[in-house]
């Protein structure tokens, strides 16, 4: 028999139930929010697509071919563009931080003010491209791309503050 002062079984039921619903709520709300995997456009054909201005972070792109594509000021920061090919695109004041490049085909792209800060770019090809502002610091080269880049290299990055002829330690 329950004493005077105890609720009534009901009652201790009720509000045992109504605990229980408000700390799964509670668990549920705590719990952290899963993060949107990166899209893949790997081995796809963009010829011409416009990712003008996108966040692009961390994207693959790999062995794509993106020739005409417009990446201008787009964030591809981590993005993976190996072995893309990326004749005549626009990338100009993107920002390619910490991205892969290796074996991407550069012939007539235009980088102006891009950043490339510590992006992987040793096995890349460029071919007649625009890189006035561009920002090429910590970005591993072969000899023959520094030579060819560094025979145009001219212009300050307008974000880093930092001169492209300084950035690929041209002499």
């Amino acid at each position: 028999m329950a004493s005077p002062l105890s609720p009534p079984r009901s009652a201790a039921t009720l509000l045992s139930v109504v605990l229980s619903v408000m700390l799964g709520v509670l668990l549920l709300l705590a719990r952290p929010v899963p993060v949107a995997a990166a899209m893949d456009y790997a081995k796809q054909v963009l010829i011409g697509a416009d990712f003008h201005g996108a966040d692009l972070r961390g994207v693959t792109f790999n062995l794509t071919n993106l020739r005409d594509a417009d990446l201008s000021e787009a964030d591809l920061r981590g993005a993976s563009l190996f072995g893309a090919k990326l004749q005549d695109a626009d990338l100009s004041g993107s920002d390619l931080r910490d991205a892969t490049l290796d074996s991407a085909v550069f012939e007539g792209t235009d980088l102006r003010n891009a950043r490339l800060d510590d992006a992987f770019a040793f096995n890349t090809k460029f071919r007649d491209v625009r890189i006035d502002g561009a920002d090429f610091s910590n970005v591993p080269l072969r000899g023959d791309a520094l030579t060819t880049l560094c025979a145009t290299a001219s212009g300050t990055n307008p974000v880093s503050g930092r001169s492209t002829r300084d950035t690929l330690n041209c002499p």
